[in-house]
């Protein structure tokens, strides 16, 4: 039933989203340009965006705004005007941006367009061929995607390892017996979108046979979970995404998906066809960057926002640069 009335709801919703939303990204107001002073450095080179007017994009949490901004940057360098419309409230909204023309791209995981965007509930279980079907699906929809990272932010369940020690949590099969045999105990704090995508707690609730009590997932904000669940009082397990910062931080415990249910989340650029078709250059300048992204990668580009205090934009900057993308000046 939620997939269906995602369906008939997003072209509405997005561009109500997009016009209504008061947003702000790594200290820019939505709408407010890359006012950086970035050169090529291994990309760019030529300068091969030089005229061109892009807007970037991205979902509102850590991840996905250091995203957008590395996205941003990368297009700056190459010599485009860059529009920032990144930390957009939900998948929907960020999704129809790029659809529809309002934002030129972003990068988007492979699960959650083809479970969420396309409707699929068989999951893909190769990334590769989860990213091409997804790719030629998504082709009908006027969104082209470039070949994804090895970055894979999937889903997961995570305990303190006093909770994963005392309830002898292991595997997610582990929490499915928990919630049987001491169902008081079996508490699942998690983010609100978790609560209704087929991809989160209703299709791991059924793959395990998880016995939840009424009022057992509690609701929170995504990035309270974590501190939460490192209490372990409130909480006894909580939904995380592997490439968080915060896991390794908290010392928390990942359970093992050992019936292999969530999906492959690999980040993609999810790029508009008519821009890409004006600019082809787009995909040679995005291949290295993503290329690089990989998991370990992220959760410490990721800790650097959500455990140091670092602002996003700066620590996208920072990385290309680093990595010799990009220069300042």
């Amino acid at each position: 039933m939620y997939l269906a009335q995602v369906r008939k709801t997003v072209a509405g919703a997005g561009a109500l989203l997009l016009a209504a939303a008061g947003l702000s990204g790594c200290g820019l107001t939505s709408g407010s340009p890359l006012a950086d002073s970035v050169q090529p450095g291994s990309i760019g080179k030529g300068r091969p965006l030089e005229g061109a007017q892009l807007t970037v994009t991205s979902k509102e949490f850590t991840e996905q705004i250091i995203l957008g901004q590395i996205m941003g940057l990368v297009f700056k360098a190459a010599g485009a005007e860059v529009l920032d419309r990144t930390n957009i409230q939900g998948s929907i909204g960020a999704r129809e941006a790029v659809k529809s023309g309002a934002a030129d791209g972003m990068y988007e995981y492979t699960g959650t367009a083809w479970i969420t965007y396309l409707g699929h509930t068989k999951r893909v279980v190769d990334p590769h061929e989860q990213w091409d079907a997804v790719r030629q699906e998504d082709r009908r929809h006027g969104i082209t995607w470039l070949p994804a990272a090895p970055l894979n932010n999937t889903y997961a369940l995570v305990a303190n390892q006093a909770n994963a020690q005392k309830y002898r949590l292991r595997t997610l099969s582990d929490v499915a017996r928990l919630t049987k045999k001491d169902p008081g105990a079996a508490t699942i704090c998690g983010g609100s979108e978790f609560s209704v995508r087929e991809d989160g707690l209703p299709g791991v609730a059924k793959t395990y046979g998880f016995a939840l009590r009424r009022g057992n997932f509690k609701k929170m904000d995504d990035g309270v979970v974590y501190t939460q669940v490192a209490e372990g009082a409130a909480c006894a397990l909580g939904v995380a995404a592997t490439t968080d910062g915060r896991i390794p931080q908290l010392k928390l415990k990942v359970l093992e998906d050992d019936r292999h249910f969530f999906p492959n989340y690999n980040a993609a650029p999810e790029m508009n066809s008519a821009t890409m078709r004006k600019h082809p250059a787009i995909a040679g300048l995005l291949a290295p960057i993503t290329k690089r992204l990989t998991g370990s990668e992220a959760q410490r580009l990721n800790a650097r926002v959500d455990v140091d205090g670092e602002d996003p934009h700066e620590v996208a900057k920072d990385w290309l640069v680093r990595e010799g993308f990009i220069r300042e000046g």
